[in-house]
């Protein structure tokens, strides 16, 4: 549930960045950009405990649930990445 409830974080950060941006809050768009990467990063943690656990043999169930929270998790860096874009694009104008 950590992948799918920051990777969810991440992305409404993201678009929470986007909108700052958008109003001309760089400053804004940048602290949510960063709470995203903060959030994604803490998403990527309990990936990566996952991944251990397997990878040192023990038997990690692959479910629904846990293919729905990896979707989640490239969903929002995907999103990121492109929200961290429009911002730019919002900063040159």
């Amino acid at each position: 549930m950590g992948l799918i409830l920051h990777s969810g974080n991440a992305k409404s950060y993201g678009m929470e960045g986007i909108q700052a941006a958008k109003q001309g809050d760089m400053e804004a768009a940048d602290r949510k950009m960063e709470a995203a990467n903060n959030e994604l990063e803490n998403a990527h943690n309990a990936q990566t405990n996952l991944l251990s656990k397997e990878a040192s043999g023990e038997n990690v169930e692959v479910t629904l649930l846990m293919v729905h929270a990896q979707d989640h998790l490239m969903n929002a860096m995907t999103f990121c990445d492109l929200a961290n874009e429009f911002i730019e694009l919002y900063k040159s104008k």
